[in-house]
């Protein structure tokens, strides 16, 4: 009987929790992708690179919200079946307070091991994959200029706008305005022309067109020119000279960092996120225990199911504040990054011990509480 009541409440959770990482993962989603916005509006991004952006994102959302949902989820389906009158049953049948929290001790060490595979290997892949995507977008310069029909600022002092282009790389109707230098601002129009990429940066090579600039009396000079190249400058950063940021990292790289000047000013950085990644999974853990102590601590009461929902919320958004706060001080001071483990072992231990000293009520006393 206790295994398919085990199965039972598993699968009231795991349904819980997936409905609950479903809802606040969109809203974080959602939320996140407006700031990816400018890619589309301003680099002129395929809507499908703009997906897979955002998709790449989902894994540290994830990591984010899965404590939270399998808290959620335990309160939820443990609240309803108190309400129901199923969990005054099952205490009547015999069944301990202990034997009652095991499927949800389990759906949580289960959700802690999703939170390592995912805080281990898929965050830092995804995140590592997103961040030289966002990177090759923003000084990919060949992907801003090569738009039709649209007047592209590259800077506050140049402006490039092309009427067409063709599958071969060739520019037709090009307009090009350029005041980099104030005193002395131009603008070009050619037939057609071409992107070059240099290895000191991208320019505009323009054919049959015209330079229109003024000259010291303020009068328009018009120059018509064959052939003319636009030095775009030196803007494009070069791509194996960034710098990786913490969570983009393996958990190897983080506490194993290079000799870098960055890795080596901003080390605390590195070794806090990596005691981040080993600790904060086991805050699914911790939440749930804490849910667990709370909902299973005194009578089985109607009454007092608000009171034991309200003080395992104060409870865990405590324990999470803690746990951000020692984040906080440990990238100040390596030595607090020991407090990160307390905020979330010392919940499960005192968790435990509230579960294991819960005595379980005679029948007569349920059934008087049933009534």
């Amino acid at each position: 009987m206790f295994r398919r009541i085990d199965r039972y409440i598993v699968r009231q959770l795991v349904v819980a929790i997936i409905y609950v990482l479903i809802c606040l993962t969109a809203a974080i989603w959602l939320t996140q992708s407006l700031r990816l916005i400018d890619l589309i509006v301003n680099r002129g991004l395929p809507i499908s690179t703009f997906l897979y952006l955002t998709v790449l994102l989902l894994p540290q959302f994830l990591a984010l919200v899965t404590p939270i949902a399998c808290f959620s989820a335990i309160l939820f389906t443990y609240n309803r079946m108190i309400g129901d009158s199923e969990m005054v049953v099952l205490f009547g049948a015999g069944i301990g307070p202990t034997s009652l929290a095991r499927p949800a001790i389990i759906t949580a060490i289960g959700v802690t091991a999703v939170g390592y595979a995912l805080m281990l290997y898929f965050m830092p892949a995804a995140y590592r994959d997103f961040k030289d995507m966002q990177f090759e977008v923003r000084n990919n310069y060949s992907n801003v200029l090569l738009r039709e029909g649209v007047f592209t600022s590259m800077g506050d002092r140049l402006t490039v706008y092309i009427r067409r282009q063709t599958s071969e790389g060739q520019l037709f109707g090009i307009l090009i305005h350029d005041g980099r230098n104030p005193d002395s601002p131009e603008t070009l129009i050619a037939e057609q022309g071409a992107l070059v990429v240099t290895e000191t940066g991208p320019r505009v090579v323009l054919i049959n067109g015209n330079r229109q600039a003024r000259d010291e009396q303020n009068r328009l000079t018009t120059l018509y020119f064959d052939r003319y190249t636009v030095e775009i400058g030196n803007i494009q950063q070069e791509y194996a000279g960034r710098w990786r940021e913490p969570r983009e990292r393996f958990l190897h790289e983080l506490l194993a960092p290079s000799n870098d000047p960055e890795d080596i000013r901003l080390r605390n950085r590195l070794m806090t996120e990596a005691h981040n990644r080993i600790a904060s999974p086991l805050l699914s853990l911790s939440f749930a225990m804490i849910g667990l102590a709370c909902l299973f601590s005194g009578e089985f009461s109607r009454r007092g199911r608000p009171y034991k929902i309200l003080t395992a919320v104060v409870l865990v958004f405590t324990c999470q504040a803690l746990f951000l706060g020692s984040m906080t001080l440990a990238a100040r001071i390596p030595s607090a990054a020991g407090l990160m483990y307390a905020c979330v072992v010392i919940p499960i231990i005192g968790s435990l011990y509230a579960l294991l000293r819960r005595r379980r009520k005679p029948p007569a006393t349920v059934e008087a509480v049933a009534t």
